[in-house]
């Protein structure tokens, strides 16, 4: 989720990473939700339990500035309950490091 350039950037990385990703939009009604606080001007947490990614892409949004921007969202893949399959070993997987990586490495200039 986040801004159309970077998140395709980002999609990119986990291609060549190796890694699953798929875009996300942020329904509008999130902003309602993050603007629903009577003491805040901004509420950083949802009492309703699902959607919490999209929730906090609502959030940080709003600190963005116009700036480009992503958010992972990576609470699904980032404990593996089972066994081990893959690389993924039992317990924290690390999902989304290596398409981190990948995208720094792009973003990096040449070497020379």
């Amino acid at each position: 989720m986040g801004d159309d350039a970077v998140v395709e950037q980002v999609l990119a990385a986990a291609r060549a990473a190796g890694e699953e990703a798929w875009p996300m939009p942020i329904p509008e009604h999130m902003e309602e939700r993050i603007r629903s606080s009577k003491i805040a001007d901004l509420s950083q947490h949802d009492w309703i339990r699902w959607g919490g990614g999209l929730f906090a892409a609502a959030f940080l949004r709003s600190f963005t500035g116009g700036l480009p921007w992503a958010h992972l969202d990576i609470a699904g893949p980032a404990f593996n309950k089972g066994g081990p399959t893959g690389h993924w070993t039992s317990g924290g997987t690390g999902f989304g490091v290596a398409t981190l990586v990948e995208l720094v490495r792009s973003l990096a200039p040449p070497a020379g």
